[in-house]
C-alpha cells in the first residue's frame, strides 16, 4: 500500500512532463511559436539587420508591436540600421552580379545601385532602365575602368560610425561616358557588363537578367511554337546532323531569346581597355560578336541594328503578364522597361525578398498567398522594395 501511494505522485509528475513535452513538440511541428512583442521585435531586427538592436531601438519596436499594433512600423525602424544596407542588401544583390551567382564578391556598382534604390525608395521597376548610379560622396567619382571606388566604400561600410546617407545618386551617363539613352540601370553597370557583356554573344546578359529579375531560366520559357525568323547564324539547324534536336530543343529558347537579346547589339565589355576593362557602346554599329560563327548556318538571321521584339507576348509566355507597352523597341533601356513591366518581374522581387528575410522558400498555401499579396502591395506602392522587406519580416516574426 505504501509503495503504491509512493508511486502515484511520481507517475502524475511524469504524465504532466509528458503532456507538456507533447504540446511543445506539437507546436514546433505545426510551425506555431509562442513569442511576445519583445521576441517578435528581436526577430524582426535580426532578420533585417543581422545584428542585435540597441536597448532603445528594441524598446521602441516592442512598443510599436504591443501598444500601437504596428509591427510594420517596427520593421521599417529596423531597416534604418546601417547593417541592413551594408550586410543584408549587399548579400541580397551580390549573386546577381556574377556568372557563378556567388555572394562572395567585392562590393560593386550593381550592388550599390540596389542599396541606393532601396534606401531612397526609388521605384524598383526602374532597376533595368534608369540612368542611375550610386556612389560614395566622400570619394571622387568611380572610374569606368575600375571597381576601386566601391571596394573602398565597402571598407568604409565596415566602420560602426558609417552613415548610409553618404551613398548618393548620380548619372551613369556622366560617370561612365555613355549616352543617357544607352543606359539601362543594372544591365549597364560596370559589374554586370564585365560579367555578361564580355566576349561571347551577349546572350548571357539576357539569360542572367531573366534569372535574376524574373526568377526563371530559359527552360521555363521554352516554346517551340515561336517563328524562328530571328535566330542568328551561329545556331546550327541540325546539331550533330539531326534537325530534330533543333526543332524540339534549340528553337524553343533561341526563337524567343535572340529577338530580345538583339537589344544589346551595340554593347561590349573590353577587358583589354587602357587603364582596365570597361563597357563600350558603339552607337549605330553592331558589334562583331553578333556575327561569330556566321558560317554555321549562313541563311540565319543577320543582325542589322539593336531593335528587339518580344515574341513571348503571345503563346504560353503571355502568362508572364506583360505590361501595356508595344512589345518592341530599340536598345537595352526599352528592353529593360519591357521586362520590368511584367507581373513576373514584380513577383520575382517579392519571392527573393521573402527567401532572404524568412530564410526559406514558400512552403504552403499561406506562404504563397502572402507572396501574392505582397506582390500586389509592391506594385500599388510604386515598387517600393524596402516595404517588401518590412512586410516579409512581419510575416515571419513568429506568433
Amino acid at each position: 500500500m505504501g509503495s503504491s501511494m509512493h508511486w502515484m505522485p511520481t507517475f502524475e509528475m511524469f504524465s504532466r512532463v509528458t503532456r507538456w513535452s507533447f504540446l511543445a513538440a506539437t507546436l514546433i511541428v505545426t510551425g506555431v511559436s509562442i513569442a511576445g512583442p519583445r521576441e517578435q521585435a528581436q526577430r524582426i531586427h535580426d532578420r533585417l539587420a543581422g545584428v542585435p538592436p540597441s536597448d532603445q531601438v528594441l524598446a521602441d519596436m516592442q512598443a510599436d508591436i504591443a501598444d500601437n499594433n504596428d509591427a510594420f512600423g517596427a520593421a521599417m525602424t529596423a531597416t534604418n540600421n546601417p547593417n541592413f544596407y551594408a550586410v543584408t542588401l549587399k548579400n541580397f544583390a551580390a549573386p546577381w552580379t556574377n556568372r557563378d551567382q556567388s555572394v562572395f564578391v567585392p562590393l560593386n556598382d550593381y550592388i550599390t545601385l540596389v542599396i541606393g534604390m532601396v534606401k531612397d525608395n526609388v521605384p524598383f521597376d526602374d532597376i533595368l532602365s534608369a540612368d542611375l548610379l550610386y556612389v560614395d560622396a566622400t570619394q571622387n567619382l568611380p572610374s569606368a575602368n575600375s571597381n576601386a571606388h566601391y571596394e573602398a566604400l565597402e571598407q568604409r561600410m565596415k566602420d560602426p560610425t558609417f552613415n548610409v546617407s553618404s551613398i548618393v545618386p548620380t548619372l551613369q551617363s556622366t560617370t561612365y561616358g555613355i549616352p543617357s539613352g544607352a543606359t539601362a540601370g543594372a544591365m549597364t553597370t560596370r559589374a554586370a557588363s564585365e560579367a555578361f557583356f564580355i566576349a561571347g554573344t551577349n546572350r548571357a546578359m539576357f539569360r542572367f537578367t531573366l534569372m535574376n529579375h524574373m526568377c526563371m531560366d530559359l527552360e521555363q520559357v521554352h516554346d517551340t511554337s515561336i517563328i524562328p525568323d530571328r535566330i542568328r547564324q551561329d545556331v546550327s539547324r541540325s546539331p550533330g546532323g539531326d534537325s530534330r534536336v533543333f526543332l524540339n530543343n534549340c528553337i524553343g529558347c533561341h526563337a524567343g531569346m535572340d529577338p530580345l537579346a538583339q537589344a544589346f547589339a551595340y554593347y561590349n565589355f573590353n577587358d583589354e581597355a587602357v587603364g582596365g576593362g570597361r563597357l563600350e557602346f558603339f552607337d549605330g554599329v553592331v558589334h562583331s560578336k553578333y556575327f561569330n560563327n556566321n558560317e554555321t548556318f549562313a541563311d540565319g538571321f543577320v543582325t542589322p541594328d539593336d531593335s528587339w521584339n518580344n515574341y513571348w507576348r503571345e503563346g504560353q509566355n503571355a502568362l508572364l503578364g506583360w505590361g501595356p507597352g508595344p512589345g518592341a523597341g530599340s536598345g537595352a533601356k526599352s528592353l529593360g522597361a519591357e521586362l520590368a513591366g511584367s507581373q513576373a518581374f514584380a513577383h520575382c522581387q517579392v519571392e527573393k525578398v521573402f527567401r532572404a528575410v524568412c530564410l526559406r522558400d514558400a512552403v504552403d498555401a499561406a506562404d504563397r498567398n502572402q507572396i501574392d499579396s505582397m506582390t500586389q502591395t509592391f506594385a500599388a506602392n510604386n515598387f517600393n522594395l524596402r516595404r517588401v522587406f518590412a512586410e516579409s519580416a512581419v510575416y515571419c516574426m513568429g506568433n
